[in-house]
């Protein structure tokens, strides 16, 4: 069972008023608006219509309001319960161009369909695989997901898109005092203040945006000079499948899959103050949801969907991530996607804006993927599996072009910072896994010295094994205090032996000694108490009692064996 954070205004259970939710749905779908860009981008990349861009957005929007839904499902085979909305996954844009180019909107479409079979089958055999996803890979994948999206957001708050090469005041004015507005509610607001602060500062946005003459009225008209009422499967081109391009849309999916992972792994951790590890039962269901979004994105000609990190990020900046957040989002989505004239009103928000925008939820996600990272123990392995990926990864946006020679089934991976990092965090985990022992032993010789010994063997396993900190800490001293016992009871004369095993769940400590046996502590010897021998046991061994989640005490082939478990 999950414990609310104190952090969180409405937590994933509880039921907002309707008014507060339609407000909070709105806000997520503010940010999500950014993602519509990308059909848009292909439709103009390969020459089509007006009409061809409408279709494909009103479809894609479709798309996300059904894979929204799926995904804060609690029960049943797919969703993970979460408030994890959907939007035009990054990860498909590279693949869907090369699609577009090479067949057209058909094209992209079959092959979209394709992938999200394939996605729904990965997320079946994920759990499997649970070794390729530790902390730090999960931690880093969040981290790159906010890093990717700094370009568009950097683009937008300086107004340095569509052929603008130079920053205007009125442009730079208007991102920062929206970016000021919901930074300032969200840290020193209350009440309602703090919960929509988003939404405050992205009207204070548009008020200084028409203020500075932002608006380019004449694209304003164009903008709204689209049908009022539109059937998304209306004018659909069907669907055509190309083998030559089945492996970039396995990469795609493979990189979108990845992320999914690394987003309902934040939400699981906003979401439980007692979170320890991903459920990957539950990341796997949520990337179920995920492939049903891209399915039926395929099927009515929309774009293929993904979690939206941005989203999650804006949900832990306002302290709302009730599901029940989510299906609102949802209906708004599927009934503006047969009103393209209501949903213009997001495609018009001024660049400066949208960038403030981004760089609030952004700020939000980028930290909890350090703290997802954080909560295990580095070894140098692992600091090699974050740094080298990190700088694979950004290798792609600091020096454009590096990889222009790949070949074609490569560019997927290539063409992005997040799938770069994410391939290569993979393939380095797995290499240095090798070697890694399950368990390890220490033996201290008689007359020497075990404190420092047992807490440095503890430190060096703990790092290897990626252990939570807290956990090994715990081990260590209860294998320190045990010692004390041991030593109290028989001399420091006599070998002791120590052998640690770990998997993700259970970190097991047996100690082998020869001599009297230890006996378990009833109570807590009093200080008075604390003169004589017995009472000095007494006390160390109900220190590891406290410590360890359980303590047996046996005998084997004339030894003694303590045995301590430790739920990790």
């Amino acid at each position: 069972m999950s414990q609310k954070p104190a952090n969180l205004v409405y937590g994933l259970d509880d039921h907002p008023p309707r008014l507060i939710t339609f407000f909070l749905a709105l806000q997520h779908i503010s940010v999500m608006v950014i993602g519509l860009l990308f059909p848009v981008i292909i439709v103009r990349e390969i020459g089509g219509s007006t009409q061809d861009a409408v279709r494909f957005v009103s479809a894609s929007m479709l798309a996300g309001g059904v894979g929204v839904i799926v995904q804060s499902l609690k029960k049943g085979p797919a969703g993970s319960g979460f408030l994890c909305p959907e939007v035009c996954g990054p990860s498909y844009l590279a693949a869907s161009m090369l699609a577009a180019k090479t067949g057209g909107l058909s094209l992209v479409f079959g092959m979209t369909l394709v992938a999200s079979l394939f996605e729904a089958v990965l997320s079946k055999l994920l759990r499997y695989l649970r070794f390729l996803f530790p902390a730090e890979v999960t931690g880093l994948i969040v981290i790159m997901v906010g890093l990717t999206v700094i370009k568009i957001a950097c683009i937008n708050f300086f107004g340095l898109g569509s052929g603008a090469t130079s920053i205007s005041l009125p442009v730079i004015t208007t991102g920062v005092l929206t970016l000021a507005t919901m930074i300032g509610l969200n840290v020193w607001g209350k009440g309602k203040a703090k919960l929509f602060c988003a939404l405050i500062g992205m009207m204070v946005g548009y008020l200084l945006a028409g203020f500075f003459g932002l608006f380019d009225l004449a694209k304003l008209s164009h903008d709204f000079a689209v049908p009022f009422f539109v059937l998304p499967l209306t004018g659909h081109p069907g669907w055509s499948f190309d083998i030559a391009l089945l492996a970039p849309f396995l990469v795609a999916v493979l990189c979108s899959t990845l992320k999914t992972v690394g987003d309902l792994t934040t939400c699981q951790r906003i979401n439980d103050v007692k979170w320890k590890r991903p459920d990957m039962d539950n990341v796997s269901r949520g990337i179920l949801a995920d492939g049903i979004g891209a399915c039926v994105a395929g099927i009515v000609g929309g774009f293929g969907q993904s979690t939206s990190s941005s989203n999650i990020g804006l949900s832990i900046g306002t302290g709302a991530t009730s599901r029940v957040i989510a299906k609102w989002i949802g209906v708004i989505l599927i009934v503006l996607s047969f009103f393209p004239k209501s949903s213009v009103i997001f495609a018009i928000m001024p660049q400066p804006v949208l960038g403030a925008t981004l760089f609030f939820a952004l700020s939000f996600m980028v930290v909890a993927g350090m703290q997802i990272i954080m909560s295990r123990m580095m070894d140098g392995r692992k600091t090699f599996v974050v740094g080298l990926s990190m700088i694979f990864g950004l290798s792609v946006d600091i020096v454009p072009g590096i990889y222009s020679q790949a070949p074609a089934w490569l560019s997927p991976v290539v063409s992005s910072s997040l799938a770069a990092s994410t391939i290569m965090a993979l393939i380095l985990n797995f290499v240095f896994r090798l070697g890694i022992a399950q368990s390890a032993t220490l033996k201290l010789e008689p007359g020497t010295g075990f404190t420092e010994s047992v807490f440095n063997f503890m430190e060096r396993q703990g790092g290897l094994w990626g252990a939570r900190p807290e956990i090994i800490h715990k081990a260590a001293s209860a294998m320190s205090e045990s010692m004390e016992a041991i030593i109290t009871l028989n001399g420091n004369n006599m070998p002791v032996e120590m052998k640690a095993s770990f998997d993700e769940f259970h970190l097991d400590v047996s100690i082998t000694y020869q001599g009297n046996s230890l006996t378990k502590a009833q109570v807590l010897p009093s200080i008075e108490d604390m003169v004589d021998e017995k009472s000095c046991v007494e006390m160390s061994m109900f220190m590891v009692q406290k410590y360890c989640d359980r303590c047996l005490l046996e005998q084997h082939k004339g030894a003694n064996v303590m045995k301590l478990h430790f739920v990790h």
